[in-house]
């Protein structure tokens, strides 16, 4: 099982670097969109994330000591899920109204890197 945990981290951040480099490479273009590598990095990022998070919590993986921090966890999804549905709406706009909804995309996923990366609950 560990291996299957390893690769759904792999995966997650093979996510991550699809929907932060989907934002990142329309920094410098006039007409910023919602990409398909932000929409398939996205729907990759809550995938892997809610499955890590059931391995965890099932006590298949990780010491038994440790459990989940539900409180990080929940936020992080919460967060994961406004990035989709932002993107997923912007999709449905016209490329001239999507400008936003990229702005919102990406400002979410550095939030939601940030408190994967610096906030501690336990």
């Amino acid at each position: 099982m560990d291996f299957l945990f390893n690769l759904l981290v792999f995966l997650h951040f093979v996510g991550l670097a699809s929907l932060l480099g989907g934002w990142l490479v329309q920094m410098s273009s006039s007409t910023k969109v919602i990409n398909n590598a932000m929409l398939h990095g996205v729907l990759t990022q809550v995938v892997t994330g809610i499955a890590m998070v059931g391995l965890i919590s099932s006590k298949v993986v990780g010491d038994d000591d440790e459990g989940v921090d539900n409180t990080k966890f929940g936020i992080k999804l919460a967060v994961a899920l406004a990035v989709l549905v932002v993107v997923l709406l912007g999709r449905r706009r016209p490329e001239d109204q999507q400008k936003p909804y990229w702005a919102a995309a990406g400002v979410l996923t550095l939030v939601n890197v940030a408190v994967a990366v610096f906030v501690s609950f336990l």
